[in-house]
């Protein structure tokens, strides 16, 4: 720089440029990582297209397989899967808390791969497989690359194979809700409790039901000689608190040990509307045909708005051959005609009415047998038969509410010489019982008739209550290993609600529905299941 002369009447300044970039990182193993980071950043952007064609430089002699949604290749339990280069994998992580019972530290953090590269093993074979999350339009969306140095019919051997693992069933149940099929792990391990023992019905009618159900699997080559489609509706119907929730789940959990997949629809709202859920529905119990189809409130599905499209579905041009469509409701008077009463529909029907004295006494010799190791509780024939005489118009839901209440009350007891008899504390509880009983009684027209004056409708009686709790167990974390610290999932996070996003969209599919559950990808998948069962398998990388 010039000396300074105080007589000029300028002054010049020069400066040495500082060199304020990033500190040069050192070079990972994955060719491919810089430029994709920088393609992403251009003007005009094919991030698909790019990438297979860059793949292709870099891998020349590789055949190149690409896919989007529904498979899941990390998740599949027959590859060795690691990162290729893992200071170069991005990821977003989330904590999935469980239960509070588990503990203040019960979760998991789960890794949403935004950027990976993998190296696959399958069959003794290497594969490599990219996955890469990107912006298209307003979504995000995931694109996945499979390279393998050979013929393209080994890495779609592979894909197919990942893709038929996905779409099968591993103790889970098939649940449609909010426009999306989903699969249900703790519906599954709460249909697990069920158990025809614990359905306190008349032998007959248990069996009929039982007939009807399981022996429509089994009469197909009848159907076909006879020349009429493979089909069947039945509706359970009655008031509630009377069987329909244990007998369904009965019945789901033996349709499934069974290989009969149970299929259950909560609501046919969705963004496609209720016919374009009922396409779906419908589509899909015809893919997993045979199967049982549950309707939950059959009244409450069908309406006067969507009833002639679902009668089209159910006959119409499609083939049904395998479906068995079992619905409930506690209101049968409410059902169209068309609906209830037409041949090849719901012609079968099976009343869950109050129990009569015969059931009354069954369900309560299902208590003196439950109760007959506990010293402390003095439960006669003669109670029995009090019971039995002063519970009439009770549904199994009031007898159990009479039995628990009074076991609770009388457990509440410090002082054992305030401590009234299990007699005495039961007939007080059907005291209360009875009162509110008869001060919510509905008025006949309200209820409308109840017996069975329909076409097909089974002879006996029956019970009542509303299909599937939603309040099922929590995850227990005590089944994860101590080696499962990090688990991998490809997709994306809604970051206003830290919910997961299956990742692509499907074309015109729309985002997670307002309200989705937290841990729940935008189809349903419980992240906390998916955690598990990657826990299980030993592995750290799950979709």
């Amino acid at each position: 720089m010039a000396p300074r002369n105080s007589n000029d009447p300028f002054v010049v300044i020069s400066t040495r440029e500082e060199d304020f970039s990033r500190p040069h990182l050192p070079e990972g193993k994955d060719p491919l990582y810089g430029p994709w980071g920088e393609h992403g950043s251009a003007k005009f952007e094919d991030p698909v297209g790019f990438a297979v064609r860059k793949l292709r430089e870099i891998h020349p002699k590789a055949s190149i397989v690409l896919f989007t949604y529904g498979i899941d290749l990390l998740g599949f339990p027959k590859v060795q899967v690691e990162p290729i280069s893992p200071p170069e994998v991005i990821t977003n992580s989330v904590f999935i808390p469980l239960a509070r019972r588990m503990g203040e530290d019960a979760g998991v953090l789960v890794n949403n791969v935004r950027f990976g590269a993998f190296k696959v093993t399958w069959q003794n074979l290497n594969f490599i497989y990219y996955t890469m999350l990107f912006l298209h339009g307003a979504f995000e969306n995931v694109q996945n690359f499979v390279l393998f140095e050979g013929p393209e019919e080994v890495p779609r051997a592979l894909v197919s194979a990942a893709g038929s693992y996905s779409a099968s069933l591993h103790e889970e149940i098939y649940v449609f809700d909010s426009g999306f099929w989903q699969k249900d792990r703790k519906l599954w391990l709460e249909i697990q409790k069920a158990n025809w023992k614990d359905v306190i019905l008349k032998d007959e009618f248990k069996k009929g039901l039982q007939k009807d159900v399981f022996g429509f699997f089994d009469s197909e080559d009848m159907y076909h000689d006879l020349g009429i489609p493979w089909k069947r509706g039945i509706i359970m119907h009655g008031p509630p608190g009377n069987g329909k929730t244990i007998s369904m789940k009965a019945i789901m959990k033996q349709a499934d040990a069974n290989n009969y997949a149970p299929l259950y629809v909560r609501s046919f709202r969705s963004w496609k509307g209720e016919e374009g859920a009922m396409v779906d529905v419908f589509d899909h119990a015809r893919r997993m045909a045979p199967c049982v189809l549950i309707l939950e409130d059959l009244d409450s599905l069908i309406n006067n708005q969507n009833r002639s499209f679902f009668l089209n579905q159910l006959d119409g041009l499609d083939s049904n051959d395998g479906l068995l469509i079992i619905g409930t409701t506690n209101h049968l008077q409410n059902i169209d005609p068309a609906l209830r009463s037409r041949p090849s529909r719901f012609d079968r029907k099976f009343p869950f009415n109050d129990p009569d004295p015969t059931e009354r006494k069954l369900y309560c010799q299902y208590w003196q047998h439950k109760l007959a190791s506990n010293d402390e509780i003095d439960f006669p024939d003669s109670l029995l038969d009090e019971i039995v005489d002063v519970t009439d118009k009770f549904s199994f839901a009031f007898l159990k509410e009479a039995f628990v209440s009074a076991l609770v009350t009388l457990a509440g007891y410090d002082d054992p010489k305030k401590k009234p008899s299990f007699g005495e504390e039961i007939k007080t509880q059907i005291t209360t019982l009875r009162k509110q009983l008869n001060s919510d009684a509905p008025s006949s027209d309200v209820c409308g008739d109840t017996s069975d004056n329909f076409p097909g409708a089974w002879t006996g009686s029956a019970s009542r209550t509303p299909i599937m709790n939603n309040e099922l167990p929590r995850i227990d974390a005590r089944r994860f290993e101590q080696n499962t610290d990090r688990i991998w999932v490809a997709g994306s996070v809604d970051p206003m609600h830290g919910r997961f996003q299956r990742s692509p969209l499907m074309p015109g599919e729309m985002p997670a529905p307002a309200g989705a559950e937290d841990g729940m990808t935008r189809d349903g998948r419980d992240m906390r299941s998916r955690a598990l069962q990657a826990a299980a398998l030993g592995r750290s990388f799950l979709f």
